[in-house]
């Protein structure tokens, strides 16, 4: 049975990535995706990267799956939904904006309890809500800032 050479130099690749520096990750960024890299941590550019060189090599999505894929996509109301910036009065943009779908946990006095963002507002235990502050205050029984309480921002 034949060696396939390409095959073991996908996999050096691979390997190689694992150890690389941040600086090294982003050059490679640059040779096989032709943009600056995101500003993100190395995890993210070590599975985008893994991904982009077995692409390059085995290929990308054939058709059929791209046309499954946006039709499943086209049916999910999670995977059409448009993110809007909310801007401050001197127009800069606020990049606290919560995503409907958005899943938070909070464990209050050893009980734990979920939120989960919605188009317009939370759902919580059953019940929507306006903001995070009344759930906050509907779990302590005092006022709290919700964006605090649920650790999106710090006191």
């Amino acid at each position: 049975m034949p060696i396939d050479r390409n095959k073991n130099s996908v996999l050096r690749q691979l390997a190689a990535l694992q150890i690389m520096p941040m600086s090294d990750l982003q050059d490679r960024w640059r040779d096989l995706y032709g943009t600056e890299p995101p500003l993100f941590r190395k995890s993210f550019l070590l599975k985008r990267l893994t991904y982009r060189i077995q692409e390059l090599f085995y290929g990308g999505l054939g058709d059929d799956a791209r046309g499954k894929l946006s039709e499943a996509a086209a049916n999910d109301p999670l995977a059409n939904i448009v993110r809007r910036k909310k801007t401050a009065k001197d127009g800069i943009a606020d990049s606290g904006v919560i995503l409907p779908g958005t899943r938070l946990l909070r464990e209050w006095n050893g009980r734990e309890y979920e939120v989960i963002a919605k188009e317009k507002g939370f759902e919580y235990n059953g019940r929507n809500f306006r903001s995070l502050s009344a759930i906050a205050t509907e779990i302590t029984g005092t006022k709290w800032n919700g964006v605090v309480f649920f650790g999106l921002k710090r006191r």
